[in-house]
């Protein structure tokens, strides 16, 4: 019977590939066999589709993919597309809004220690 099996015309080859739902955390990222990929930032909470194909980790959202990654050997590894966090405070793509660095109270309420040990009595 092997011997008269035939491939299909136009029927592609069996794919190994698995299927996963994850929840996408705060830290921006799905995690996968131990290993953290990231997902656009506007997703944290949200559940995607991972499919998880080869050397390749696709992430789906609403039917579209929204990241693409090379699968990590081993654990604990981490996978980060800097445009994933695009928009978010700290990220690399844009700067976060920064204070103005004036001082938090006024120079005349500061005073040297020496003025308050000579009120209160006394030193350390």
């Amino acid at each position: 019977e092997a011997r008269a099996l035939q491939p299909l015309a136009g029927v592609p080859p069996f794919s190994a590939a698995r299927d996963l739902v994850r929840r996408v955390g705060a830290d921006c990222a799905v995690s996968v066999d131990g290993n953290a990929y990231s997902v656009p930032w506007r997703l944290i909470g949200e559940r995607v589709r991972v499919t998880v194909s080869g050397a390749v980790v696709r992430v789906h959202h609403g039917g579209r993919e929204v990241a693409v990654h090379a699968a990590l050997k081993g654990r604990h590894g981490r996978v980060v597309d800097d445009a994933h966090l695009a928009g978010l405070v700290g990220s690399r793509e844009r700067p976060a809004h920064r204070l103005d660095p004036s001082p938090i109270m006024p120079p005349a309420l500061l005073r040297p220690l020496a003025e308050y040990e000579a009120v209160a009595g006394g030193g350390f």
